[in-house]
């Protein structure tokens, strides 16, 4: 069983899933977290949904590119959890499956290529604050704390 975090799915609402896979990316005591500034302001942990043919590890290499500019490497999968929540970028509910990886950040390529993201280092206990949802707090303590 897959933990949910965050709330219950309302009845009222059909949900599709989403897969996703995220990074913890850690140096130094430093945590390399995306700012998406649209279409709210949000701290969030590197990575995003997986594209059909994709497997996780795939999605979790292009979507840290695309959010951070950096090249990941010694990924581990650290654990999993949904959350059903409203994604206005793309007008849907959905059930969120967050598939949760451990990588090392080994080289900065580019500025992020993903529109309204920036890379932002910020400490590790700074960053399980700031954090916009619960399963990504949840697994920065886990695992840094």
């Amino acid at each position: 069983m897959i933990r949910r975090v965050d709330r219950p799915p309302r009845r009222d609402r059909s949900y599709r899933l989403r897969r996703g896979a995220y990074a913890i990316l850690h140096r130094e005591g430093d945590v390399l977290l995306t700012q998406q500034s649209a279409p709210q302001p949000e701290f969030q942990l590197p990575g995003g949904g997986i594209d059909p043919g994709e497997s996780p590890l795939q999605a979790l290499h292009r979507e840290v590119f695309e959010e951070t500019g950096w090249r990941i490497g010694r990924v581990r999968r650290l654990g999993a959890f949904r959350r059903f929540t409203y994604m206005p970028e793309y007008d849907l509910w959905a059930e969120k499956l967050c598939l949760v990886y451990a990588a090392r950040p080994i080289l900065c390529l580019d500025q992020p290529t993903e529109q309204d993201h920036s890379a932002v280092w910020m400490a590790a206990r700074e960053a399980a604050g700031a954090l916009g949802n619960p399963g990504d707090r949840m697994f920065l303590r886990r695992h840094l704390l």
